[in-house]
């Protein structure tokens, strides 16, 4: 398979534009946002939505594979800023606002995408890394437990978002618990 070739500035800015409204788009009015509205209030032309998304399953793979990509990469950044038990308390928190934030789109978008597409797997595949790095890294530095494992993690994580539903608060409050119980025990 070859690769795609690189966009032009412009071919990318109204890429970049169309994902920007489509999330909030979805956000506003589930995946089922009509496509030609998307279009008018990003700036373009349905022509130029359909030359980059073909049909609504790839508009929404292409937002919620942009949303993945964004979460992945920040518990990368966050480790090359912060001490390794920081970062990871960092970026459960940025997944904890990231989930509270979409108020379930996520959970729409991925649940409108094909469970076996490659978007899927490559989606959780970046989670699945992000977590392994960010947890090796933490349980090195000490500052976790050794028998947490990264998918652990990414439940415990989930599982705080889920009873959190729209509070903040809440989410915050159980996030902070769940992170004391991942320190260390006590010999």
């Amino acid at each position: 398979m070859m690769a795609p070739r690189p966009m032009r500035a412009d071919a990318r800015r109204n890429y970049e534009r169309l994902l920007a409204t489509a999330r909030e788009a979805f956000r506003e009015h589930g995946p089922d946002a009509p496509l030609d509205d998307i279009a008018r209030r990003a700036g373009v032309g349905a022509g130029t939505l359909y030359r980059h998304f073909p049909n609504r399953e790839a508009l929404i793979e292409a937002v919620y594979r942009d949303d993945i990509e964004r979460l992945s990469a920040g518990a990368h950044q966050l480790l090359a800023e912060h001490e390794p038990g920081k970062a990871l308390e960092l970026w459960m928190r940025d997944r904890l606002a990231f989930i509270l934030q979409k108020r379930g789109v996520a959970h729409t978008l991925k649940a409108a995408m094909d469970r076996d597409s490659e978007t899927f797997a490559y989606c959780r595949s970046l989670m699945n890394d992000a977590a392994a790095e960010i947890l090796r890294r933490a349980q090195e530095a000490g500052a976790v437990r050794t028998d947490l494992k990264p998918r652990d993690l990414l439940m415990l994580g989930h599982g705080v978002c889920v009873a959190a539903e729209d509070d903040e608060e809440l989410g915050d409050r159980l996030l902070t618990v769940m992170l004391d119980g991942l320190k260390p025990q006590p010999a």
